[in-house]
């Protein structure tokens, strides 16, 4: 369910110009208390991810940045930088989407989850959706090309 509304969300964050990514940070009995879409374009800011937002959000809900109990549901595998702050944040679970083989921090590229250096081991799911999840991305990407070498 969750997944299926990150993106139809992602879909109309696609439509303004933002890479078409959701998120959502649910407590330990699945209510929504942070949300986030990529905002990097409209709002000039290179920390205007998903994840960051979303986990912003649910930190002032919660009143606390720990997340042991939570999970982040996020149509993307998210970049080694969200992916560095879910470990801090100590989140319980990530499931996202589509896998990132270029860019991904939790198994596309490297697997921040599992390596050494964590301090915090999360639980982390993969491939949810994953063909509409990616096929959304891949056609967002191939309409943007596809405008910027008319201009």
């Amino acid at each position: 369910m969750w997944m299926e509304l990150l993106l139809k969300r992602a879909s109309h964050v696609g439509l303004a110009g933002e890479v078409p990514v959701s998120a959502v940070v649910l407590d330990n009995i699945g209510r929504c208390i942070g949300q986030g879409n990529n905002r990097r374009a409209t709002d000039k800011n290179p920390l205007g991810h998903a994840e960051l937002i979303a986990l912003k959000q649910g930190s002032l809900v919660k009143g606390d940045w720990r997340f042991n109990d939570c999970t982040m549901i996020v149509t993307l595998e998210p970049c080694p930088m969200c992916a560095g702050a879910l470990i801090q944040a100590r989140m319980g679970q990530v499931i996202y989407g589509a896998h990132d083989i270029k860019r991904g921090g939790l198994g596309g590229t490297i697997d921040l989850s599992d390596h050494e250096s964590a301090h915090h081991k999360m639980k982390v799911y993969g491939g949810i959706m994953e063909d509409v999840a990616k096929s959304q991305l891949q056609e967002w990407f191939r309409k943007r090309r596809r405008l910027t070498s008319e201009n």
